[in-house]
């Protein structure tokens, strides 16, 4: 056997592998995205209602909203005064 031959046969190895790679990353889908951090909004009264059954759900932390379905129907997001806040 040759030099040009062995090669040969390392370049096209090494082709195949990283066309492969190539195309795990791709159907891998994208990359990690960063999640919001958490906050604490426990002293500013957010509720979730359903309008449907008067379900209620208190917010206390915050990442990534997502606004659940209870009924069939999106909930709503509801500011109510915390005890001892005055409206104006």
């Amino acid at each position: 056997m040759s030099w040009w031959v062995v090669l040969t046969a390392v370049a096209m190895a090494v082709l195949i592998a990283w066309v492969g790679m190539k195309a795990l990353r791709a159907a891998s889908g994208p990359g990690r995205e960063e999640r919001p951090e958490v906050e604490d909004v426990e002293d500013l009264a957010v509720f979730l209602v359903c309008r449907e059954c008067g379900t209620e759900f208190r917010v206390t932390r915050l990442g990534e909203l997502q606004i659940p379905r209870h009924c069939g129907e999106p909930m709503e997001v509801v500011h109510r005064p915390a005890a001892g806040e005055s409206r104006s």
